[in-house]
């Protein structure tokens, strides 16, 4: 482990600059868990950030914890097992990168300069990461920051954290453990299962059908006069219209059927391996 001493950090209220940070659910939960099955004693966790960057945007996709020890005059740090993850995570996912790093609890500490130091080694511009896991303000409350040198020429004073706009983005995958979570929400101790297929194309067709009525709904409001016509909404509805392929209902009809007859043979193959897995499993047995 390396060791550091400590170090003054100053954080800005100055308004939000820089990229905009978008947060994916798996990182929340990843970062929750940690702090969850951290040593006994330990205050806080700390970990690895890994997403992509772009001119304006940091995305956050991924995340592992890093083993550190910490106390009023030194922080700790295995650098040497951040390392070692990141090549493994780099061997399923070479497209991520580091891009900071995160930490759980609600205030910048005088430590949080000293590791913002290391991973500045690893990454241009790494932003750190906060997660209040103690929910001190009644909420968990997530923001992201960037330093910045501070000082005359030749002497440095200290470091500022400046926060930044933090957005949620997730995938369609993501999606499904959402709304999972979204309906324990008002009933913790019930359990709910995932639900199948079937009811998410149904649930996914419901709600597209819903849009479409509130599309017409403006439209039908802004011909008869009840409502004021946007340029924007008639934009976004015109980009829309031309997105959709023109293509017959019999064609269609044709597309649909061989696609479910694919995703039919694939799930009987799948059903079929593990009939066969198993049937060994119980040879090898006996």
């Amino acid at each position: 482990m390396s060791r550091w001493s400590n170090s003054e950090p100053l954080r800005s209220s100055m308004s939000v600059y820089g990229p905009v940070v978008k947060i994916h659910p798996v990182v929340l939960a990843s970062i929750g868990d940690s702090y969850e099955r951290r040593n006994e004693g330990a205050s806080r966790v700390i970990g690895t950030l890994l997403g992509t960057i772009d001119k304006h945007s940091v995305e956050v996709t991924n995340c592992f914890s890093v083993p550190h020890n910490e106390s009023e005059d030194e922080v700790a740090v295995d650098m040497e097992f951040a390392k070692n993850m990141y090549e493994l995570h780099k061997r399923v996912s070479p497209s991520e990168v580091i891009v900071g790093w995160y930490a759980t609890g609600f205030e910048i500490t005088e430590h949080s300069v000293l590791i913002h130091e290391y991973y500045s080694r690893e990454a241009t511009n790494p932003i750190h990461l906060t997660m209040d896991t103690a929910l001190q303000s009644g909420k968990m409350n997530i923001r992201a920051y960037l330093s910045a040198q501070m000082g005359v020429l030749g002497k440095t004073v200290g470091v500022m954290f400046t926060p930044l706009s933090v957005k949620y983005k997730y995938y369609d995958t993501e999606r499904i453990g959402i709304d999972l979570l979204e309906r324990t929400r008002d009933a913790p101790n019930t359990t709910n299962g995932l639900t199948s297929d079937l009811c998410q194309v149904g649930g996914a067709a419901g709600r597209v059908q819903d849009m479409l009525a509130t599309v017409l709904t403006y439209i039908e409001d802004v011909l008869s006069g009840k409502q004021t016509a946007d340029n924007s909404v008639g934009r976004y509805l015109m980009d829309l219209v031309n997105k959709v392929p023109k293509i017959t209902a019999e064609d269609f009809e044709t597309m649909l059927n061989s696609n479910i007859n694919d995703l039919l043979m694939v799930t009987y193959l799948s059903n079929l391996t593990q009939a066969q897995i198993a049937l060994n499993e119980k040879i090898v047995v006996l």
